[in-house]
């Protein structure tokens, strides 16, 4: 009897020998797993601060360069407001090498989400493509009736309607810090509209100044409309993680604005007065056509920036990055087209940068709190 139950413990402790051996081989595999996780979480990490970048630096270079190049169409001789518009969306073609490209490196996804039917994606490319022609339009009266400091100081208007949107379709958060950001941009935007006088680089009548200043708050506003609606699109309706998809969102709305233009070319009979107005630019021909070209171009390299932060974090982080170039376009407006910067103007920059900077940390504050939960939830995983 002693005997066996000698051998009954050795059997046990043999046993739970084994059961322990096994649990700090399951815990050292664990920790292995996750050491080699973590590098290629820091790559897709790296990867995507890199994709943030690029569309940053998109979006500021192409924005700032092509607001500047309307500005020189009209202060040259330039006087259609239907080929502003048309310049703003004709450069779509740039973008068909981008989809070869693209399809090249797509790798077949083994469960992709349900696609939105042809129909359906034909009537929202015609929705937005329509929306956009009417933006750019009003966008082409203000910077033709305004100073382009003054214009680009106005638009800034729209950080707060795409915060008022963001809330309304996107369930974006209204932290005290937003709030204030919004409230400091429509002060920065009411400050030009009190002081109604028109600059004398301009030679423009009081009247054609308030028609410039409501077409302009009047694009920002349907601009922060457009980002918002394109949010939704992405997120409840296409469901489709690739830039590819980016590409179609900018490809062919701006195909179906281009034929609008077309459309109110035909119409308004500016047309017939294209030939001579490149004659008399007073640049040259090959000026004129060259600023066309490269306005074209620069917006279709703004706009790609513009869909890219949309879809890797939220129209009103793009707005808030498109709000970053207001402090170059005012400078290099004095620089080339020697626009006055008086008091209301410096105090209007002021204001907006303001407002730029408390949206900013509010987005730093939410990635901090975003980065602990993470780190939190990997300790308890870790720990169980």
């Amino acid at each position: 009897m002693e005997y066996s139950t000698q051998q009954v413990e050795l059997q046990i402790s043999e046993s739970s020998r084994q059961i322990s051996e096994d649990d700090d081989t399951n815990q050292q595999q664990q920790q292995q797993q996750q050491q080699q996780q973590l590098p290629r979480r820091s790559n897709k990490h790296y990867g995507w601060w890199f994709r943030i970048f690029l569309y940053i630096t998109f979006l500021l270079v192409g924005q700032s360069a092509a607001t500047l190049l309307g500005r020189f169409y009209y202060d040259q001789g330039g006087n259609s407001k239907w080929m502003a518009t048309f310049v703003q969306s004709a450069g779509f073609p740039i973008l068909i090498p981008l989809f070869f490209f693209f399809k090249s490196l797509k790798k077949p996804a083994s469960s992709s989400p349900e696609k939105p039917s042809k129909s359906s994606l034909f009537l929202l490319y015609v929705f937005f493509g329509l929306l956009l022609a009417g933006d750019n339009l009003m966008y082409s009266y203000g910077l033709l009736y305004l100073p382009v400091s003054t214009y680009s100081l106005i638009c800034a208007s729209q950080l707060a309607f795409n915060a008022l949107f963001s809330l309304l379709l996107n369930a974006q958060k209204f932290t005290a810090l937003v709030l204030n950001s919004v409230v400091i941009v429509t002060i920065s935007a009411a400050l030009l509209a009190v002081h109604s006088e028109p600059d004398t680089s301009t030679k423009l009548s009081v009247g054609k100044y308030i028609i410039g200043f409501t077409c302009t708050v009047a694009a920002s506003a349907t601009y922060a409309l457009y980002l918002s609606l394109l949010e939704v699109t992405f997120k409840r309706v296409i469901k489709s993680d690739t830039f590819d998809t980016i590409l179609k969102m900018q490809f062919f709305p701006s195909f179906v604005a281009t034929i609008a233009c077309v459309v109110g070319l035909y119409a308004s009979g500016e047309l017939r007065n294209l030939t001579a107005e490149m004659n008399d630019f007073r640049k040259g021909k090959i000026s004129y056509l060259m600023t066309l070209i490269w306005t074209a171009v620069l917006w279709q390299i703004c706009c790609i920036g513009l869909l890219g932060l949309i879809f890797e974090v939220s129209s009103l982080f793009s707005n808030v990055i498109s709000t970053l170039g207001l402090p170059a376009v005012p400078v290099l407006a004095v620089i080339f087209f020697h626009d006055k910067m008086d008091g209301e103007k410096v105090i209007a920059l002021l204001l907006a940068l303001w407002g730029f900077l408390s949206y900013v940390y509010q987005n730093y504050l939410d990635d901090s709190k975003a980065k602990s939960s993470k780190s939190e939830d990997n300790e308890a995983n870790i720990t169980h």
